[in-house]
């Protein structure tokens, strides 16, 4: 008898203790009994969850990005003027270089907006001075009589001023005043080129409103026209000199020997110059044409290459002698032998 009860409590105790006694006896879970109790299946519920999770994601976006990317605040050089039809630039009112020498700070003395307008073809430069907002208060009464005052650094002498607008910090001008690129003058020459010859003809016709160079008003001018080969000074003519003129007539040609393998290293440089017996021949302006000039020069040197036989005459403007010295970029002012044919 003893055995018999100690076998049937063991028997018992092993069924208590095994996960199917468990599983029939525990009560389900808090999340379980919800879920079980929503009648949809379960891809349906997984489709919720994964929308509920891509909101959640997309509002905690919004939330750090609010947080993070504050609003950028507006620079202290942006003017706020009326409207203007051109485009127009704003800056701040600046001390004048006496005032920055001696360290007076550049702030609260107002803004300046003006417009700036170039046209290439007439050579000349418009500024436009709009308006001025919040300047400094420069008489006891806290006003000013502002003016605006405009020139090129490159020539201080010729200044512009604007109308005198009395106790007002916030003046309208609304005055544009234009300053001419210096004129040198134009020159009209041909060109011709036989490739065959390797003849490069070049034809001086006439110039006209040169630069006035004498104290009477006029000018000596002649010209002179340089062959430039890789860059160095290669061969040279001169024109006879027109006295006491701004419209020389010269109607003079010059013929050179250029390969054709050479002529796409050939620069042709047309330079007028001031006759003086007295001091030195002072150049009144050049221009340079071949593969490495721009403008009205490359297209009168790529229509004499497009047209060989053919002499094709054109006008151009006269440039700074020191601009088209620059963009040469002469090495020496060594002559070269004539390459071999």
């Amino acid at each position: 008898m003893a055995v018999a009860a100690t076998k049937g409590r063991a028997t018992a105790s092993r069924l208590t203790s095994s996960p199917m006694a468990m599983a029939t006896t525990a009560q389900p879970g808090f999340l379980g009994g919800w879920l079980s109790q929503i009648p949809l299946p379960k891809w349906a519920l997984i489709a919720v969850a994964v929308a509920a999770a891509v909101l959640l994601l997309l509002f905690l976006i919004c939330i750090i990005r609010c947080c993070c990317c504050k609003k950028k605040p507006k620079k202290k050089e942006r003017v706020n003027l009326h409207a203007v039809s051109s485009s127009t630039t704003a800056s701040l009112v600046q001390p004048e270089m006496e005032d920055l020498e001696r360290g007076v700070e550049p702030t609260g003395r107002g803004k300046l907006q003006y417009s700036l307008e170039y046209n290439f073809r007439a050579q000349e430069l418009k500024v436009g001075v709009k308006q001025a907002a919040e300047l400094k208060a420069m008489d006891s009464g806290g006003t000013s009589d502002p003016y605006v005052i405009v020139y090129l650094t490159s020539d201080r002498k010729k200044k512009y001023e604007t109308k005198v607008y009395r106790k007002t910090l916030n003046p309208v001008f609304n005055e544009t005043f234009t300053f001419l690129e210096e004129q040198l003058g134009e020159i009209c020459f041909s060109l011709r080129y036989v490739p065959s010859t390797g003849k490069l003809t070049v034809l001086i016709l006439e110039a006209k409103k040169l630069k006035q160079m004498d104290s009477d008003g006029l000018s000596d001018p002649f010209v002179k026209v340089h062959l430039i080969l890789n860059r160095k000074k290669w061969k040279k003519k001169t024109t006879s000199v027109k006295k006491n003129t701004l419209s020389p007539y010269f109607n003079e040609m010059f013929v050179f020997e250029v390969p054709f393998s050479q002529i796409q290293n050939v620069d042709v440089v047309i330079s007028v110059w001031d006759h003086d017996k007295v001091t030195k021949n002072e150049p009144i302006g050049k221009l340079f044409l071949g593969c490495r000039a721009t403008g009205n020069q490359l297209r009168h040197w790529s229509d004499m290459l497009s047209n060989p036989r053919r002499p094709l005459a054109q006008w151009h403007n006269l440039q700074p002698p020191d601009v088209v010295d620059k963009a040469l970029g002469l090495k020496s002012h060594l002559k070269l032998p004539l390459p071999p044919r």
